[in-house]
């Protein structure tokens, strides 16, 4: 009975691979309970066999998980438009993490301690919604439960010297610190005004790690700099984030 129900669910929902493991996760922890508290004497879930397809999933590509170049240079030159007419900060946290690849949360969590030499950012928290109030609040710790440094180049150092001190937080705006969801605004509010698809804010992670990988920086420095643990959640980082003509040389030039 468990088998049939379990391939029905499969078929029904025409679920992946990779769905069907997180059902399975949880089915399996529910019977390694009842072993535990000695109401059945196996895991019926090791005898389960998946006899239908699984749904193939496509790879998604760089041209929608990235921005290439052509578009970060339109971003950018729109980020610097709006700064100058606004003076708002935001649009300078979105330009920041082109060149740091943090996840929002810890982006908008940064103080001016953490910029601990010319050179480096120290990674240790970062913003989280609060489940029962829904307001965003500040964790002293990151996803990972791991501190890490970010390498700081030339033009982050850059924007980073333009800021104002106005609290102990570095992106703030009117006195308030910024908020993912208004970083998250920013991104969308362009793509609605270029009339293109929104790219989310996990997007500059990937065009970060994308640009890093293009330009021949080894994985485990991207790895390290993501805050990833092992290599295979980089690599689910790691697209084209060139246009068509840069790849087109740099496959010309290689051959």
């Amino acid at each position: 009975m468990l088998e049939t129900e379990c391939n029905r669910i499969i078929r029904e929902f025409n679920l992946p691979r990779k769905e069907w493991g997180n059902i399975k996760t949880i089915l399996n922890g529910m019977f390694e309970y009842a072993i535990r508290k000695k109401y059945i004497p196996v895991n019926p879930m090791e005898k389960v066999q998946i006899l239908v397809k699984f749904k193939q999933v496509v790879r998604k590509i760089g041209k929608t998980e990235t921005y290439n170049s052509d578009e970060l240079k339109e971003l950018n030159r729109y980020l610097d438009h709006m700064f100058a007419e606004t003076h708002d900060i935001v649009f300078y946290a979105v330009k920041l993490n082109f060149l740091l690849g943090l996840r929002v949360g810890e982006l908008v969590a940064l103080k001016w301690e953490d910029y601990c030499d010319i050179n480096h950012l120290h990674i240790v928290r970062e913003e989280v919604r609060n489940q029962i109030t829904n307001q965003y609040e500040i964790a002293e710790h990151t996803k990972t439960n791991r501190d890490r440094f970010i390498v700081l180049i030339p033009k982050a150092i850059n924007i980073l010297q333009k800021l104002e001190y106005q609290s102990e937080y570095i992106l703030v705006r009117d006195g308030q610190r910024i908020t993912s969801r208004q970083v998250a605004y920013v991104l969308e509010k362009y793509a609605e005004r270029q009339g293109l698809a929104t790219k989310s804010i996990h997007k500059m992670r990937k065009t970060f790690a994308s640009n890093l990988n293009a330009s021949g920086v080894p994985l485990d420095c991207i790895r390290e700099l993501l805050g990833h643990s092992n290599f295979n959640t980089t690599l689910g980082y790691i697209y084209n984030p060139l246009t068509e003509k840069e790849t087109y040389d740099l496959i010309t030039k290689a051959l």
